[in-house]
């Protein structure tokens, strides 16, 4: 499919101001210091501003303070990366699949379907499962029995979704994701090995969620495992049973959650950050990457953890202790020094 837009179509669109030529065409994005003629880029970091000069591209969305240094076109907008993200829709060069079932899908004819779904090459869906209108399943995915696809939701291929899981409007999987899996349950048998504990609760997942590729949720053991609206979840992400995650809330790659542990909403984990079990972080927290959260949090704000030496447990205990502890000796440091310098010298 060609694209190509009026850059005054744009403009209106994002409900940006036009600086030059608005009858200029648009048939691409790029990069500030890649974009050619016909291509628009943007400038949202300050630390590329210098690129701006040099520009070769049809037009740039940009700050108001930004646009003195642009040469060319501009469209000018108060935040210039949402305006980049709005207008990326226009150009995505993902497929986009019409209402229709491969000849090669496996659909049990207890599941309920709406008619303007897409369903692809050797695609299951067992008995119960209900996908509502507007959805699109991509190759090889499996929507277990008593799933729910809400309308409009975007299953990449290669995902798995299992029994008993309902997932909102708008709700968009990508490949080798595995949602409702067991969580990691299991009671010691008392002989030196594992009794499994059958994981009986399902996923609930809000509206407009975006899931990574190779992502896991798992099932709640007792009751279920609950996204909220409106978060975004990164590939590689680990989410366990009976975990609660509040709207808005971002998780980078590599993040993961222990069972039964709380996100409040518009919380963001850096990549790696990890949050152990049955434990609560309140609305409005940041975990820089790498962090390990080992307590909860009651206070909105930005939280980091020290990085220690491979030592024993029982040393990384100790240690940990001291480090808390760092601050008031270091006070109590320069105190001592500060005294000893002051006192007059008897001999």
């Amino acid at each position: 499919m060609k694209r190509d837009y009026s850059l005054a179509d744009i403009a209106e669109f994002l409900g940006a101001e036009v600086r030059g030529d608005g009858s200029a065409r648009i048939t691409g994005l790029n990069t500030l210091q890649s974009a050619g003629a016909g291509e628009l880029a943007f400038l949202a970091n300050p630390k590329y501003a210098s690129q701006l000069p040099e520009s070769r591209a049809e037009a740039v969305i940009l700050s108001a303070d930004q646009a003195a240094a642009a040469v060319g076109n501009c469209l000018i907008l108060e935040n210039p990366y949402l305006g980049y993200a709005k207008i990326s829709a226009w150009f995505t060069t993902a497929s986009c699949q019409g209402a229709g079932i491969h000849a090669s899908a496996v659909i049990d004819v207890n599941a309920m379907i709406k008619d303007d779904v897409y369903i692809g090459p050797n695609v299951v869906v067992e008995a119960g499962a209900k996908i509502e209108s507007g959805c699109s399943i991509e190759a090889n995915s499996f929507i277990g029995s008593g799933s729910v696809l809400g309308e409009n939701c975007q299953i990449a291929a290669n995902v798995s979704i299992y029994h008993d899981v309902v997932l909102g409007s708008r709700v968009r999987i990508h490949s080798g994701a595995v949602i409702g899996a067991d969580g990691f349950g299991f009671a010691p048998n008392g002989e030196g090995g594992w009794q499994k504990i059958h994981q009986i609760g399902g996923v609930r997942i809000g509206d407009d969620v975006e899931i990574g590729a190779c992502t896991t949720i798992d099932r709640g053991a007792l009751g279920d495992t609950v996204i909220g609206n409106m978060v975004i979840i990164d590939n590689q992400v680990q989410i366990a049973h009976n975990c609660v995650i509040g709207d808005n809330t971002a998780m980078a790659g590599f993040s993961a959650i222990a069972g039964s542990s709380v996100l409040g909403r518009n919380c963001i984990l850096g990549g790696n950050a990890c949050v152990v079990g049955h434990i609560q972080i309140c609305d409005n927290v940041t975990l820089t990457a790498k962090t390990l959260a080992t307590k909860s949090i009651t206070k909105p704000g930005s939280y980091s953890s020290i990085v220690t030496p491979l030592m024993t447990t029982a040393e990384w205990r100790k240690n940990s202790v001291r480090i808390g502890q760092l601050e008031d000796m270091a006070k109590r440091l320069k105190k001592a020094e500060s005294d000893s310098t002051a006192k007059p010298d008897k001999h």
